[in-house]
C-alpha cells in the first residue's frame, strides 16, 4: 500500500513523531491515527466489522422472512455438515 503526503509540514511531523517514539514512520503514523480516532470516540476495529455484521444481519432477516419455505436446506446447525466436513472431521492440511 502507499500513501502520498503532499505537505512538507506533515512529512516533518511524521518524521519527528517516528524519531521521538523510536517507531518506524508507519508505526508512528498508525499510533497517531489510532489516538486521533480514540479522541473522537471512534473504534477503528468497528469500522471494519460493522459492514460485515450488517450484511450477515440482512441475510438472516431474508432467510427468516419466509418461514414457510420448506425447500431451505439449512434448518439446523447440523445441516451445515456432512460426513466429510462434520464438526469432528479431520481435513488434511487443516489445523483443526
Amino acid at each position: 500500500m502507499s500513501l502520498s503526503i503532499k505537505k512538507a509540514r506533515v512529512h516533518e511531523l511524521a518524521r519527528e513523531a517516528a524519531r521521538v517514539t523510536g517507531k518506524t514512520l508507519t508505526g508512528a503514523i498508525e499510533e497517531a491515527l489510532e489516538r486521533l480516532l480514540a479522541a473522537y470516540q471512534a473504534d477503528p476495529g468497528e469500522v471494519r466489522v460493522c459492514p460485515k455484521v450488517e450484511v450477515v444481519a440482512g441475510l438472516v432477516a431474508t432467510y427468516l422472512g419466509d418461514p414457510g419455505n420448506e425447500s431451505r436446506g439449512v434448518r439446523r446447525v447440523e445441516d451445515l455438515y456432512d460426513e466429510t466436513t462434520g464438526p469432528g472431521a479431520v481435513i488434511i492440511g487443516s489445523s483443526r
